[in-house]
């Protein structure tokens, strides 16, 4: 069994510097986003609309910046996932590395909600701050948490199998817009953005008496998405997914689930200019057919292929 790591290129400690920050500026966008639209609305339609789309641009924008850095997990159900995807596929990630993760995620939720409270006035231990009230504890919101949940993680792996991680911050991204609305829970999905949200009495609170049902829904969400996983797409290794990927950009995908974004926009650019060059061979060999009568452009096209249109160019295939 040969070692690797959860993503990203970066040494351990940048790596879970990302995490921890990265997941702040989640919860910052989440919290502080449901707090301006509460200011500026009435309307809970419109509210969850606005709430929506900020957290979703927010995600996605987040996992193509730490894609890179640390994998862009953001999340323990996503770091959890990575962790045993590598282990089905041999590859062993030291559990000091998940450990880490996994405790800078949820320091990272808090501090991002008490940021986003600092800077609508709400300042912990202010007169306009208290722990969050909302109950959030029926079971057809638990329910929706775990088709929430399974339904990330569902396409997490999917992403990774079919060699398409480079799609991740946009195809993630638009999954959680989604969910929010047609989801009953709201779709917290992530049990340490669970927990930051239980510090804002607001529009995306949570209560801490429903953080134990909204984390095991979440847990048992994950397995769900796992299972469905494993019989949609089989027990495929993520090292076969990044070679897939890799073979269809062009060059080396690199690891996580914000990966590839760098290497998809080469391979487009690259399949870009192999088209172009083969158009402009193309439109010579018939111009000098032209010029040589009928027999010339007769052989000239039955001469073979014209390069770079026959044949597809790198970030095509």
């Amino acid at each position: 069994m040969g070692t690797g790591s959860l993503g990203g290129a970066a040494p351990l400690a940048r790596r879970v510097l990302a995490e921890l920050m990265g997941t702040a500026a989640l919860v910052a966008a989440v919290v502080g986003s449901g707090i301006q639209a509460s200011a500026l609305s009435g309307d809970t339609g419109v509210r969850l609309l606005a709430n929506s789309l900020a957290s979703a641009v927010a995600l996605g924008l987040l996992i193509a910046q730490l894609g890179p850095v640390s994998g862009g997990h953001l999340n323990p159900v996503v770091t959890l996932c990575a962790w045993w995807s590598r282990r089905r596929a041999g590859v062993r990630v030291p559990a000091r590395e998940v450990a880490l993760y996994l405790a800078a995620q949820p320091v990272g939720a808090v501090a991002g909600a008490l940021l986003a409270e600092a800077m609508f006035g709400r300042a912990p231990g202010g007169a306009g701050w208290s722990w969050a009230t909302r109950e959030r504890a029926d079971a057809h919101l638990l329910l929706g948490e775990t088709v929430a949940t399974a339904g990330l993680v569902l396409l997490i792996v999917a992403l990774e199998r079919l060699g398409r991680a480079r799609f991740a911050p946009l195809a993630v991204a638009a999954y959680i817009g989604a969910a929010i609305w047609f989801t009953s829970s709201g779709s917290f999905a992530n049990p340490a953005a669970t927990v930051g949200r239980s510090l804002t009495d607001s529009f995306t609170g949570i209560a801490p008496g429903s953080l134990p049902g909204f984390v095991a829904a979440q847990s048992l969400g994950a397995l769900l998405g796992a299972a469905l996983a494993g019989l949609l797409y089989g027990a495929g290794s993520p090292a076969a997914g990044r070679a897939t990927g890799a073979a269809g950009a062009g060059g080396p995908v690199p690891e996580g689930i914000g990966g590839g974004v760098a290497a998809g926009a080469g391979g487009i650019a690259g399949g870009a200019a192999a088209g172009a060059s083969g158009v402009a061979a193309g439109a010579g060999g018939i111009a000098g057919g032209a010029a040589g009568g009928p027999g010339a452009v007769a052989g000239g096209v039955a001469g073979g292929p014209v390069p770079g249109v026959a044949s597809r160019g790198p970030g095509t295939a």
